[in-house]
Order: structure tokens, then C-alpha cells, then sequence
């Protein structure tokens, strides 16, 4: 699905990213570990088109990508859930939700019902502008946004920051929800070790913008990723 191959990232002449490989398939939940600073967002960034790569190459469905802008990118199904959730603050739910049609073809342009299924709260709020709701509903809004483009992939960058935690459990069982209808690669980049242990399927931690520790869900280091990812 995608393949991210020993990809490089500057800005100016500081490296963010340094030969990172990172794989996420369908039905799994591949989550990107390490402390700020790292370059967990500066990846994220290359996967999306945000920021130009400066080696390697990104590969979706077996197509090189790196040079595809990033609207092309969310066409081919790809969504992205950005740190701080960048929701419309003045627009409603409803509209905030709407703004996800972008990418589709105008007989596709509805709001799946599996999104009020995942957050009802967010049906009950359809009329409330964005800027109304908490921080965790917000977050609610950002995923069923992306969910909206009926992606393939979904890139969530830290959607647990800051999150009450019944929110967080709520966030939890939408990306199981995601995982098991088998068809969707679930990218989750988490400072929250418990969160990502429960719901990843492999493990990348990162550190100085490489990654140091990989491997799949009983068969990596436990020792070695809570001590990378220790302050």
C-alpha cells in the first residue's frame, strides 16, 4: 500500500529525516513513535506532500509519489489528520465535515453514516461552529473529516494530544473500527505508548530523524521502545 524507502528531508541545510523506511498495509495499524522533535511530523510532511523530499522515494500502491502534489495525493485516497486538528473554526460541523467532499466525484459527496456511528456527538452538533466544540470533539470532527474522502489511508499525527480520556477511548475504538473492516492502512504517529501498544500492529520509533527500533506486535524490543521513547 504505501512504502515510504529511505527517504531524506532538509529544511535549508538542517536534516529532518534521515534514510526512514516506514511500510503500512491494509487492516493493520502502523504507528510512528519517539519524543518531539524527532521528526515524526517532519515524515508525515514528506507522506503528504507537505514538504519536498531530498532522497529516496514514497511509494503508493506500487506508484512513485514523491513529487505529486498533495491534492493529487488526498484523490488517490489518502487523508491526513494534523496535529492540532485544523478545523474551521467559524464554519459548522456540518460544513466542516463538507469541506471532505474536495477530492470525491459529486455523486459521492455524502457524509458516510458510520461517522455519526464512530462520534454521535458530532450528529447532535451538526449546526454548532467548530470553534463551539472541546478540544476532544474537535479531534472527533478532524478524523470524520478525513473519513469523509473515503480513504485508503489514513495518516493521524497525534490525535491523542491534549485529549480528555473518554475522548481518547472513543479515538481508540474508531481506529480498531477502521482496522477491522480490512481495507483501510491506519498510520498513527503517537507520543502515548499505552495508546499505541493496544492498537498497533508494528512499531517505528524514531529518534534524530532515523529510525532506531522496528518490528511487529510481539515481536519487537518492549525494553528497547520504552527506553527510546523515555524522556
Amino acid at each position: 500500500m504505501l512504502d515510504v524507502k529511505s527517504v531524506d528531508l532538509h529544511y535549508g541545510a538542517a536534516q529532518a529525516l534521515r534514510e526512514v523506511s516506514v511500510v503500512v498495509e491494509p487492516g493493520k495499524v502502523t504507528c510512528v513513535l519517539g519524543r518531539n522533535g524527532v521528526g515524526k511530523t517532519s515524515l508525515m510532511r514528506a507522506i503528504m506532500g507537505h514538504q519536498p523530499i531530498s532522497g529516496g522515494e514514497i511509494l503508493w500502491e506500487g506508484r512513485d509519489i514523491s513529487r505529486m502534489p498533495p491534492f493529487e495525493r488526498a484523490r488517490r485516497g489518502i487523508a491526513y489528520v494534523p496535529q492540532g486538528r485544523e478545523i474551521f473554526p467559524l464554519l459548522t460541523v456540518k460544513e466542516n465535515l463538507e469541506t471532505g467532499f474536495a477530492p470525491l466525484k459529486r455523486a459521492d459527496r455524502t457524509i458516510p453514516d458510520d461517522i455519526f456511528s464512530l462520534f454521535p456527538v458530532l450528529k447532535d452538533m451538526l449546526g454548532r461552529r467548530g470553534g463551539d466544540l472541546s478540544g476532544g470533539q474537535q479531534q472527533q470532527l478532524a478524523i470524520g473529516r478525513a473519513l469523509v474522502t473515503r480513504p485508503r489511508l489514513i495518516v493521524l499525527d497525534e490525535p491523542t494530544e491534549g485529549i480528555q480520556p473518554s475522548i481518547i477511548k472513543d479515538i481508540g475504538r474508531a481506529i480498531d473500527y477502521l482496522r477491522q473492516k480490512g481495507d483501510i492502512g491506519i498510520l498513527l504517529v503517537e507520543q502515548y505508548l499505552d495508546f499505541a501498544e493496544e492498537l498497533g500492529d508494528r512499531f517505528y520509533v524514531m529518534e534524530r530523524g532515523r529510525v532506531v527500533v522496528q518490528g511487529l506486535k510481539g515481536e519487537v524490543d518492549r525494553d528497547a521502545l520504552h527506553k527510546s521513547m523515555a524522556i
